[in-house]
C-alpha cells in the first residue's frame, strides 16, 4: 500500500476552486498510485475553513466528496504523541492538527504527507523516517 496522510491545506485548495494550488492538490488526490487517508482533526479543521470561505452547500459537497477516501480518528497513543509534538515544536507552533497528521503517519508507517506547509512539515523530524516526502 501507498498511503499518503492529508494535511488540512489540500483539502481546502481542492474544495476552492479559485485557490492558486487548486489544480496541483487535485491532481496529487487523484493519483491512482496514492491510498489518501485523512486525520480526524484535519477533516474537521477544513470542513469548518470551507464552510466558512464558501459556505454551506460548499462544505456538503466536500464532506460527500471525501467519503471515498480513509478517515482516522486520533487514537489514545496518537493524542500522547501529539502533545508531545505540540510541546516539542511550539516555536513554530504546531498545533494539534498538524501534529494529528504527523502521529497518524507515525502510526501507519507512512513516510507521505500532502500538505502545502512545507516550511513545517519538512523540519519535522518523525520517529519512523528521517524525513517525510512532501507533496505537491
Amino acid at each position: 500500500m501507498n498511503l499518503a496522510v492529508l494535511d488540512t491545506g489540500p483539502l481546502v485548495a481542492v474544495a476552492d476552486t479559485d485557490d492558486a494550488r487548486h489544480s496541483e492538490c487535485l491532481e496529487v488526490l487523484s493519483r491512482s498510485d496514492l491510498i489518501p487517508v485523512i486525520p480526524g482533526m484535519a477533516l474537521g479543521e477544513a470542513s469548518y475553513l470551507i464552510g466558512k470561505k464558501l459556505g454551506a452547500a460548499a462544505e456538503a459537497k466536500f464532506l460527500a466528496g471525501v467519503a471515498i477516501f480513509r478517515v482516522d480518528a486520533p487514537m489514545p497513543d496518537d493524542l500522547a504523541r501529539m502533545a508531545e509534538l505540540v510541546e516539542q515544536y511550539s516555536d513554530f507552533p504546531l498545533g494539534g492538527t498538524d501534529a494529528s497528521v504527523v502521529a497518524l503517519a507515525e502510526r501507519l508507517n507512512v513516510t507521505k504527507i500532502v500538505t502545502l506547509d512545507h516550511r513545517h512539515f519538512g523540519a519535522i523530524k518523525p520517529k519512523h523516517v528521517n524525513s517525510f516526502e512532501l507533496l505537491p
